[in-house]
């Protein structure tokens, strides 16, 4: 994308947005509540926190941010799913929901059916780190490492159906390795879990890890996207470090409950594209690896009907199980 354009993308659609908001619309008139079905400390969190203070001053109304983890990145979803759909609960969904709406054969809400979509966020790599005490430097090591130790090596996710297990399971399926799955409860937790050395290998969300690959507190390997990131530009992709075709890269967007009047969802959409025009706001998500993106409330919508199918070729294909 040429420099500007992606500025330009993101006015056009805001333009669009607020061109077909009825003239007399109050909406919002309080709080409106922003669930996060993660705890602080990851992708989901910072992004969150970073589009809230922006959004709140483009709405008239404070956005809080509320966090609601636990069960897989499920509860949250719940929450949100059963809220009146008034136009004052909104819901982060990310990779994970797309992932659980079949990998899991109960849940308390049906992704397709229970939301709407607002407007597509952000896309991130997960990166593959490992904790310094590995004696790995490459994707190559870390297979042979793996496959001398089957079911012996650790690796740590934000919780069983998130993304970043799903990365893991993959790439055992790919590789041939049987690296044993460690749920924590959000990407924070596992994080801290790297860091101590408590686990060995991650596939965790470029924001949550890459002050810890930085500073060496954490060993990264390689990023999970097919196109090397900007952000750490001398890390290699999985796929170009030998596993060919190995790609997994997490995706953020709000939704809000199915029912949601027309006027709060296009006045929500335009809101979150204008926050992200914003210089800070754009730099504080480079910056952590987030990709700004932006979209329709249909597109989004679309996107996420795709996404579930895409994932549930690959829950089967890898006989995926949550712990």
């Amino acid at each position: 994308m040429k420099p500007g354009s992606f500025a330009w993308l993101l006015l056009t659609l805001y333009c669009a947005s607020v061109a077909i908001l009825p003239a007399h619309a109050q909406y919002p008139t309080r709080p409106v509540r922003l669930i996060l079905a993660f705890p602080p400390g990851g992708g989901t969190d910072t992004l969150g926190r970073i589009l809230a203070p922006r959004m709140s001053q483009g709405l008239g109304q404070q956005v809080v941010v509320e966090n609601r983890p636990g069960g897989g990145a499920n509860i949250g979803a719940e929450v949100a799913a059963k809220s009146p759909p008034d136009g004052y609960t909104m819901f982060m969904a990310t990779t994970a929901h797309s992932v659980s709406a079949t990998l899991y054969t109960k849940l308390g809400y049906n992704l397709l059916r229970d939301f709407a979509g607002v407007v597509l966020l952000a896309s991130t790599p997960n990166i593959v780190v490992v904790h310094p005490s590995v004696p790995v430097k490459s994707i190559k090591e870390l297979i042979a490492f793996a496959r001398a130790r089957p079911g012996q090596l650790d690796f740590a996710s934000s919780g069983s159906g998130s993304q970043p297990h799903l990365a893991g399971e993959l790439f055992n399926h790919m590789a041939g390795t049987r690296m044993h799955h460690i749920p924590y409860k959000g990407g924070g937790p596992a994080v801290v879990a790297l860091v101590s050395g408590e686990a060995a290998v991650g596939f965790a969300t470029a924001p949550s890890v890459v002050h810890f690959v930085k500073s060496g507190q954490l060993r990264g390997l390689a990023i999970t996207s097919l196109q090397r990131a900007p952000l750490l530009p001398d890390l290699p992709t999985v796929d170009e470090s030998g596993l060919r075709g190995y790609e997994a890269s997490p995706w953020y967007g709000f939704l809000v409950p199915t029912g949601t009047p027309g006027e709060a969802v296009e006045r929500l959409n335009a809101e979150s594209l204008k926050a992200m025009t914003f210089p800070e706001v754009k730099e504080r998500m480079t910056a952590t690896g987030l990709t700004p993106l932006g979209s329709t409330p249909e597109a989004f919508s679309a996107m996420i009907r795709s996404e579930v199918e895409k994932w549930g070729k690959v829950v089967k294909a890898t006989g995926m199980r949550v712990d």
